[in-house]
């Protein structure tokens, strides 16, 4: 196996290899980083930005930015002004990410190891992070952190090889035809792995067939491929191609690797003549399918049956995600304590950087598997968190302790997690947001523990990358030029308020709504700085509004009055004292806001007190998810426009007018004005169903179960002995009632939970911290967790269930059940 030493990429020569047009060259620097996002940790010396203009975002705007924190090199897609940036290198290119994919094939270049390339539908990134673990003990690995495996996440992660990795592991998704080609130029994989081939996101493809032959280019120059023979798609795919050479897995004969089921949970594994059998405690067909192919690689490679059915005996299954949960003493835990390398801490850490807005404190362990020498990765790490401006560090582990001066900020080193939970008690953890990663064999998990508030048994989690998703689902409906305006009122529709606000800001949106300025009140502390309009103000709630800076929504003449009474124009002390507000107009919805024949006398006062500043006139749409109501949404917002004018004239003063909410934007998008309302929308509801089949739902609530029961045929169960078992009888109870939110509506059998993929109805009546399931002929034990909604139960069919709507489901999660906000980790 041939190794080199990476020559480092010039600034001078990407011309040569991404090509585009040398700019400006004032000082000629090697390439040590790459940057795709302005507001991720401070840049390196040698660090490149790559300015994309996206759909809905432009990368050149943040170049000054960019230049204030340090950076100094930068590949454009468009022409700016330079002379403002003497010191600057640039190149002009038609496409970033295409420069970026030939600097990163590049690179790719340097190194002769093996590399094994995975594509295909389902089981890319388990089989990747499996294949890691089964390996690791014998080849420093390079992977892909989480499911980077797009056109920009493949080259970003080929870009962390370095002469310490003995092994690659990438894989490569697809949307549509053409993309695997560029991948496969960046990967270029010695042993190939297609995992599967299904229906989903088949949008881009005339055919399954067609899938198929795009994801297999990424293996034309490969060794070897991997896959299941019994996939006929596949083995088609393959088969036509000449000069390919195969090693597949599959129940028929005709596969290299035969499999036999032997019990539940074992198989037997025959390959040249030799059988073996493997075990695990994996359920599903899914997990045994994505096994086989490690199994296959582990074959290829030499591994004996032995070696291959001890490591498979050890392997536990992976979360993938990163948590955050409410810690101790006002404090803020995120959670990613299975895995600990240095570019997952680097996505940990630009997580910690879009949550905290107080104290950061990271909980690290020795990194065990770098392949680098333990003073290189300690140096890297300590300047990860250097970049991130970590405000402590505590280190575990003996490198850590060995070499505990190479680390230059405050800090506290203990060899082993035992010392540090017997003096956990002397340390201020208080009112910190902090990140705890570790490497497997240090179980974290105590640590967490440590800091943990206790949790009930009954769990809401919130998917930040959907949110993130859905936002730009919505954005991706609008104009570039119209600004969003997210609201977060009634606790982010359940989900939390401040957590959700934090990822919303990170990701700019321009403005966020609020209910009552209590809300908004509590986003500020928590370092919320964008503007925050509340919905629902209250004459006692105006000095709140005025030091919290919350801009409330005026609706009425009383309420203006008593605004103006409260806010003089030249209150005592001479300063002068001004408030931002947002005024609704009632344009048919008839619930609050002013009515024509108030403007008038409106637009007087407003002219009398001009300390009263308007940023925004609104109102909204009564029928915006039903096209029945069309031509009613279109006179609404024809008279709202009217109306606004009527305004703008009167005052001569600019503000935003906005009228549309998420089904709005989703289907009256020619009525978006400068702004819009983005409401439920988030968490992967659509009330208009127009973009349903790609939003992704963000908020799962699970209950777990207390205790089985079998009931006697003739037996009543539950309160008013509305349960009644006509024969025997196996229930469940589980850790929610009524108090949690959960509606007495669902009782007697008109609620279900879904319970390992199955539904099982509610028994009696619903209890105030308890409901009881009939989970007859399920194979259920006690301690299972149960979805109440979420992944396979959509919150839009539970609600339909007792004839209500998606919001009400969601905000009536009471606050004693716990949030849990995860991201993508690893």
């Amino acid at each position: 196996m041939k190794d080199s030493s990476v020559l480092p990429i010039l600034f001078s020569k990407l011309p040569q290899i991404a090509g585009g047009e040398l700019l400006q060259l004032a000082e000629d620097r090697s390439i040590d980083d790459i940057i795709t996002d302005s507001r991720k940790a401070n840049p390196l010396k040698n660090s490149l930005f790559l300015a994309i203009n996206g759909e809905r975002h432009d990368g050149h705007q943040y170049i000054n930015e960019l230049h204030q924190k340090g950076c100094r090199q930068f590949i454009l897609e468009k022409e700016i002004n330079i002379s403002s940036f003497p010191d600057c290198n640039f190149l002009l290119v038609k496409s970033s990410i295409v420069a970026f994919q030939k600097i990163a094939s590049a690179h790719r270049n340097n190194f002769y190891v093996p590399i094994i390339g995975i594509t295909g539908s389902n089981g890319k990134t388990i089989v990747k992070e499996w294949l890691n673990q089964l390996l690791s003990p014998d080849y420093a690995v390079a992977k892909n952190p989480g499911s980077y495996n797009s056109q920009l996440g493949v080259p970003l992660s080929v870009w962390q090889m370095g002469t310490q990795h003995s092994l690659g592991i990438f894989e490569a998704g697809i949307s549509k035809p053409g993309e695997m080609k560029l991948l496969a130029e960046i990967i270029k994989p010695t042993i190939g792995i297609f995992t599967n081939l299904l229906d989903a996101h088949n949008e881009g493809f005339k055919s399954l067939k067609q899938k198929a032959e795009e994801k297999a280019l990424l293996f034309e120059k490969s060794e070897t491929v991997i896959y299941c023979k019994d996939h006929k798609l596949i083995d088609e795919a393959f088969s036509s191609a000449k000069n390919q050479k195969y090693f597949t897995w599959g129940y028929s004969k005709n596969a290299d690797i035969t499999i036999k089921q032997l019990g539940k949970q074992e198989f037997q594994i025959t390959s040249q003549g030799q059988s073996f059998s493997i075990k695990q405690n994996f359920p599903d067909s899914a997990s045994w399918e994505n096994l086989f192919h490690c199994v296959a690689v582990m074959l290829y490679l030499g591994y004996s049956p032995n070696a291959i059915e001890s490591r498979i005996s050890q392997l536990k299954s992976l979360p993938m995600r990163l948590e955050m949960k409410e810690g101790l003493n006002g404090s803020t835990i995120i959670d990613d304590s299975y895995s600990n390398d240095l570019t997952g801490l680097k996505i940990a850490l630009d997580f910690l950087m879009s949550q905290n807005h107080g104290k950061s404190l990271v909980i690290l362990s020795d990194m065990l598997e770098t392949g680098l020498k333990e003073t290189e990765w300690i140096d890297q790490v300590n300047q990860l968190l250097l970049q991130h401006k970590i405000d402590k560090l505590i280190a575990i582990g003996a490198e850590f302790t060995a070499h505990a001066t190479r680390l230059t900020q405050s800090k506290f080193v203990f060899p082993t997690v035992e010392k540090f939970i017997d003096e956990i008690q002397s340390i201020d953890f208080g009112n910190a947001t902090i990140l705890i990663k570790g490497a497997r064999v240090f179980r974290f998990e105590r640590i967490v523990r440590q800091f943990q508030k206790k949790i009930h048994g009954t769990v809401m989690e919130i998917n930040l990358a959907a949110v993130v998703h859905n936002l730009n689902i919505f954005r991706a409906q609008l104009k570039p030029s119209t600004k969003m305006m997210a609201m977060v009122k009634a606790f982010a529709y359940g989900s939390g308020s401040h957590e959700v606000a934090s990822i919303l800001q990170y990701h700019k949106v321009d403005y966020l709504g609020v209910a009552y300025a209590d809300e908004g009140k509590i986003l500020r502390s928590h370092g919320i700085h964008l503007p925050i309009m509340v919905m629902n103000p209250t004459p006692d709630s105006f000095q709140t509004l005025v030091d919290s800076r919350l801009e409330p929504s005026v609706y009425s003449l009383t309420l203006l009055q008593s605004l103006i009474n409260q806010i003089p124009a030249r209150p005592a002390g001479g300063r002068k004292s001004e408030i931002s507000i947002h005024l609704k107009i009632d344009t048919g919805m008839h619930r609050l806001g002013f009515e024509e024949p108030e403007l008038d006398e409106v637009i007087g006062l407003l002219k009398a007190h001009p300390n009263i500043k308007i940023k925004s006139v609104y109102s909204h749409l009564a029928g915006s998810d039903e096209k029945i109501h069309d031509s009613f949404s279109s006179e609404q917002a024809e008279k709202f426009n009217l109306l606004c004018g009527r305004i703008s004239s009167a005052l001569d003063r600019p503000f935003l007018k906005h009228i549309l909410n998420s089904s709005g934007i989703s289907r009256l998008s020619r009525h978006q004005f400068d702004m819009v309302r983005l409401g439920i929308g988030l968490y992967g509801i659509d009330p208009g169903n127009e973009l349903s089949d790609i939003l992704k739902p963000a908020v799962t609530l699970r209950a777990t179960i207390s205790q089985i029961k079998i009931i006697e045929p003739g037996e009543t169960i539950g309160y008013g002995r509305h349960g009644k078992s006509e024969k025997e009888m196996k229930i469940a109870t589980l850790s929610i009632g009524y108090a949690d939110g959960y509606s007495r509506a669902f009782s007697k059998g008109v609620g279900k939970v879904l319970v390992n993929n199955a539904f099982a109805p509610v028994v009696g009546n619903v209890c105030m911290d308890m409901t009881m399931i009939d989970i007859t002929g399920m194979e259920v034990k006690e301690g299972d967790e149960v979805t109440i909604f979420g992944e396979g139960l959509p919150v839009s069919e539970v609600a339909s269930w007792i004839n209500t709507i998606p919001y009400e489901i969601l905000t009536s999660t009471s606050d004693r059940v716990k949030r849990i906000f995860f991201a993508e980790s690893i």
